[in-house]
Formats: C-alpha cells, sequence, structure tokens
C-alpha cells in the first residue's frame, strides 16, 4: 500500500541506541522529539542503552532517527541507532516513558562525572533561587553519575540518590 487520503503510510520501528545514553536526559529528549514530530510510541532504558517504540510516516521516523543523534543532550554520546525491525503500527496514541528493563548482563555506558555547569552555578549563588547554596546541585548536564550508579540500566533506584 503507498500513500492513501494524502497521509503516508504509518509503520511502526522498534530501534536500539547504544551508546552513553543513560543518566544524560535521552529518553525525556526523545519524549520531547517524538512529541514535537506528532509520532506515537515508547521509550524505555534497558542494560544495552536505549530501547524505543515509535510509529508514524516513514519520512517523519527518518527524520526522527536523524534528530535523536544531531540534537541529543550534552553529555550523551549516540554509538549506533539500529533498526531491529519495522512492521505495522499498534495504534499507539502519544509517546511515553516506560520503566526501565534490567538484565544481568550490563552492555551500557555511564558518563563520568562532571564539573557543576554555567547554569546550575548560577542557580547556586541566586539568593531567589530554591537551589541557593544547595550543596548538591546538579542538571541533566552536569553533575556526578560514574560514582553514583550502583546498577544499570541508570535509574534513581539504581544510584546513591
Amino acid at each position: 500500500m503507498g500513500e492513501f487520503a494524502g497521509t503516508a503510510q504509518r509503520v511502526r520501528r522498534q530501534l536500539r541506541v547504544t551508546g552513553q545514553v543513560q543518566g544524560v536526559g535521552f529518553r525525556p529528549h526523545l519524549y520531547r522529539l517524538a512529541t514535537e514530530l506528532k509520532l506515537a510510541g515508547t521509550v524505555r532504558n534497558d542494560s544495552s542503552g536505549v530501547l524505543i517504540q515509535v510509529e508514524g510516516s516513514r519520512t517523519t521516523l527518518d527524520l526522527f532517527m536523524e534528530r535523536l543523534r544531531t540534537s541529543a543532550p550534552a553529555l550523551a554520546d549516540v554509538g549506533e541507532v539500529t533498526v531491529i525491525e519495522e512492521g505495522p503500527p499498534a495504534g499507539d496514541v502519544g509517546f511515553s516513558i516506560e520503566e526501565s528493563a534490567g538484565s544481568s548482563s550490563a552492555r551500557s555506558r555511564v558518563t563520568i562525572d562532571t564539573a557543576t555547569c554555567p547554569s546550575c552555578l548560577r542557580e547556586l549563588r541566586d539568593p531567589a533561587d530554591r537551589r541557593f547554596h544547595h550543596a548538591f546541585v546538579n542538571c541533566v548536564s552536569c553533575g556526578p553519575r560514574y560514582t553514583i550508579v550502583t546498577d544499570l540500566p541508570y535509574d534513581r533506584p539504581n544510584t546513591t540518590m
């Protein structure tokens, strides 16, 4: 089937993203990107990186795949983006971040600890900010990762936070 009613045929892709993609704001980044492109599906961390189920037109999915790499968060280092499977859409509505799936064979990378970024330093020094003089200020662009993770996937229960 080609085009119908002036709209490109929808398909569903399962994507695997490897590299340094956990603990860096990558899932929220994908959520914003998918929502902006009006794609449906899910994203979750697992022991190998990030697993995405996404559906839309092939053209829009190709753009999503390109942008997930080129507009990734500052601390992310996208290794490979692999299409595991492509098929008919499941009829998902909206895009969501799912609970992570663990495994005994972790293969994902965790970023090194990084110095406090300029934005966090501004918050730290601003008496009007709720994080004024907060000892542990950090964000997705800075702060500890490697020293606080106890297991993968990188989620709060697997850190010392």
